[in-house]
């Protein structure tokens, strides 16, 4: 049986179309999430003092940003995540591909 969720909203809107809205959402949280789990063991994270495990989110998502940013080798982001891990020429080449990438209107580096 499926599970039953309810919002409140003052928005005057039609339900299908917040359902639709709804759903897109936790699909894209979802798929951020299973991602950082699957790259990071993030679900396994014991930390739970103060604002640790914000943190360590925010740099987790910094840190798959830069991952999916390095082009050079055609992996996962689990393998390219342990290769940076064992191969400092390797976390190098990840970390110049997230600073070479940026916004040329702000030139704010694209791992923020």
């Amino acid at each position: 049986m499926g599970e039953v969720q309810f919002y409140l909203t003052s928005l005057n809107c039609d339900p299908r179309k917040l359902g639709q809205v709804i759903r897109l959402h936790w699909g894209v949280e979802n798929g951020v999430h299973w991602t950082l789990d699957v790259t990071f063991y993030e679900d396994a994270c014991g930390v739970r003092t103060g604002h640790a495990r914000q943190n360590l989110a925010f740099l987790r998502r910094i840190a798959l940003n830069a991952l999916n940013l390095e082009q050079s080798l055609k992996r996962s982001n689990r393998q390219k995540f342990n290769r940076a891990a064992m191969d400092n020429n390797y976390m190098l080449t990840v970390l110049t591909a997230c600073l070479s990438q940026h916004d040329d209107e702000t030139s704010q580096p694209a791992c923020q």
